[in-house]
């Protein structure tokens, strides 16, 4: 692929084949890249103290891309090979993603309890000098450090098994030739846009599911408000406060779910995108959202669960209650922002092409970070 538009002629002939294959073989070769770079800096880091940096964060970007490219494009390759290609690659995006996340998520938890129980421009947090707070700071912390440790020492392992060399090697492959279909033979606006399209009209009916009604405040805590809506206990039923807690999260979950769900549709239609060779800006944009949102909701989680543990101090559950709807109220914060943009788009493929497709297939797209 060249950085400059085909001539109409050599774009009239440019195949899906010869788009898929460029674009896998791009990828691929920066996963080839980056795997060495990953492994090392795993094996060289204590896994509670450092963030991944540029070899992991390239193997993802490069994973992350190949399997949406195989998901959305699936039908112009072999199916078996298609299918478990994508199996490895999620297993790989899901191991190498564990680590990178407990971190954020202690960062995101301490920051928000440091900023509760400090003194901001506009005076002092709810919680400044409440006697739970460092207690509720030095369990959090405790208990992440062991999650990432624990993460990190299951990657660690993992990045020398067999499994991971088989898919090194599948990557070598895609290097030399990706195992396509006869329908790659195809002009690639006629085989590879319907596909595409297909993209935007899964993410376009999944953002039509969500609440957007409930989001339309910032900040608003509708949230918080309908976890009423949990079932209560009928009278003399003797229920455990611990199944209380269990009902409330399983009503939490149930309700971001649909949420998690558009932010792989966006990241998919992003994909998608970059190889029609269009601009991206808006769902990055709505990826980042979408991104704090998912943070925001596993980091409410934590503060949960550090609240239920055993014989802590009714000030320490308190501040970590506190914290935990700090987060929640993010998470409602992110709704908002995605609900402020999201009706301003075009709804479907064609609309996120600036140039004919014909002229945009000979384009390399400007390079992603996530």
């Amino acid at each position: 692929m060249t950085d400059a538009p085909m001539t109409a002629q050599a774009a009239s002939t440019t195949t899906a084949g010869d788009i898929l294959s460029s674009h896998l073989t791009a990828q691929a070769g920066a996963f080839l890249r980056a795997l060495p770079l990953a492994v090392g800096e795993v094996g060289a880091r204590p896994g509670a103290v450092a963030v991944p940096s540029a070899g992991t964060a390239d193997l993802l970007r490069a994973v992350r891309r190949v399997g949406g490219l195989l998901h959305t494009f699936g039908a112009t390759f072999e199916q078996g090979w298609a299918q478990e290609s994508r199996t490895e690659l999620r297993w790989l995006l899901n191991l190498l993603a564990l680590e990178p996340g407990y971190v954020r998520r202690s960062a995101r938890l301490l920051g928000a309890l440091d900023s509760l129980s400090g003194s901001e421009p506009n005076g002092p947090g709810m919680l400044a000098g409440h006697a739970g707070a460092p207690k509720a700071r030095a369990l959090l912390d405790r208990q992440l450090t062991l999650a990432r440790t624990r993460a990190h020492t299951t990657v660690l392992q993992e990045l020398r098994s067999a499994r991971l060399h088989a898919l090194a090697d599948r990557m070598t492959l895609l290097v030399g030739e990706a195992p396509l279909l006869d329908t790659a033979q195809g002009r690639a606006a006629t085989v590879l846009l319907p596909q595409a399209a297909a993209a935007f009209t899964a993410l376009a009916a999944g953002a039509q599911q969500l609440p957007l009604h409930r989001a339309a405040t910032p900040y608003g805590g509708d949230g918080l408000r309908r976890l009423g809506a949990v079932p209560a206990p009928a009278v003399g039923q003797d229920v455990p406060p611990a199944r209380g807690a269990v009902d409330a999260d399983a009503a939490l979950a149930a309700d971001d779910a649909p949420w998690h769900r558009v932010r792989i549709l966006v990241k998919r239609a992003r994909y998608a995108l970059e190889v029609c060779g269009g601009p991206a800006a808006e769902l990055d944009e709505l990826d980042g959202v979408l991104g704090r949102h998912q943070e925001a909701a596993d980091a409410a989680v934590t503060a949960a669960t550090a609240a239920r543990t055993p014989r802590i101090t009714p000030a320490t559950a308190y501040v970590l209650g506190v914290v935990h709807a700090d987060q929640r109220l993010e998470v409602e914060a992110a709704r908002y922002a995605f609900g402020r943009r999201w009706p301003e788009l075009p709804p479907g493929l064609d609309t996120w092409l600036e140039i004919p497709p014909a002229e945009g297939w000979g384009q390399t797209p400007a390079p992603r970070t996530a």
